[in-house]
């Protein structure tokens, strides 16, 4: 219960706090190399990776604002400062070093990305209100559908999938690295987060992740927005949770249940450890329940 309250107070936090230099960076992130040009950082918030070479740094989300400084510190032990950032979505775990490191790199994200982060956002779910972020929190490179990237001879092919986790999230391929940031639309061996709010839709992400697994090979390394470094078997048993649970939500809504005889229910057991993360039972099934819900109006 404990690290559930931790992770939810830090959830789309936009408290200010003061760079601690006192806090040595390795206790905040621990590197995963992926392959000789590719690293996955896991600190507090969202998985960032990381390419580098002789064009320099490029990182896939920035973490919490309280954990820029000692990002800063990996990187510096890189190449020095990152040239560009991108952002897979708008949740402040992902995008909180954006006000600082956004004075001068260049940050690239879907156009929703932009238009949440400029304006008030409220996510009812956990009754938290978001303010607005500052200018140089915003990116500057925006697109609709997908945008390219070449650099430190890869191309990173950043694709918009809408309506999944919110409706500004982006999957970046890496090739010929053969690696792929999914971003919060894979939660690995849990529970994900999906913020109707925002535009997000558990039927959505369902149809999007069957899509990503299609462009996939057996040999690719998945980055998930949360959780250790994966393999394409990992997103196909979390897309086989995801559409089982789902369907178990649906067939018990059809048989005219409530949302709390659903809960109480709960799922067979072979789903009862995804739900020992962030988001437990109960919480993926009110999601469920909101998606399937939704559906019947739109």
């Amino acid at each position: 219960m404990k690290k559930i309250i931790s992770l939810i107070s830090l959830l789309l936090s936009t408290v200010s706090v003061a760079h601690d230099d006192s806090n040595s960076d390795k206790k905040v992130f621990s590197e995963v190399v992926v392959t000789e040009s590719v690293s996955m950082l896991q600190g507090t918030g969202g998985n960032i990776g990381l390419l580098k070479g002789e064009d320099g740094l490029l990182i896939i989300d920035d973490d919490y604002k309280v954990n820029v400084g000692a990002l800063e510190k990996v990187l510096d032990r890189k190449e020095g400062k990152p040239r560009f950032i991108i952002n897979t979505h708008w949740h402040h775990d992902h995008t909180g070093g954006n006000e600082h490191l956004g004075e001068y790199v260049t940050i690239i994200a879907h156009d929703n990305v932009r238009k949440r982060l400029s304006t008030a956002q409220e996510i009812k779910f956990f009754g938290m209100k978001i303010q607005a972020s500052e200018k140089p929190a915003l990116p500057v490179v925006t697109f609709d559908s997908s945008l390219s990237l070449h650099f430190n001879g890869q191309e990173l092919k950043v694709v918009h999938y809408p309506n999944g986790h919110t409706d500004g999230d982006s999957i970046v391929m890496i090739q010929p690295a053969n690696v792929v940031h999914m971003g919060d639309h894979f939660f690995s061996g849990k529970f994900p987060f999906v913020d109707s709010e925002s535009g997000g839709d558990v039927m959505g992400m369902i149809k999007n992740i069957k899509t990503v697994i299609t462009t996939l090979n057996s040999e690719v390394k998945v980055i998930p927005g949360h959780g250790p470094l994966s393999t394409l078997t990992d997103l196909k048993d979390y897309s086989h949770m995801l559409e089982t649970t789902s369907a178990i939500v649906k067939e018990a809504l059809d048989e005219g249940m409530s949302l709390q005889q659903i809960q109480a229910k709960g799922f067979p057991g072979r789903w009862k450890s995804w739900g020992e993360g962030f988001i437990d039972e109960k919480k993926w099934i009110k999601m469920v329940y909101i998606s399937l819900k939704a559906g019947e109006h739109s």
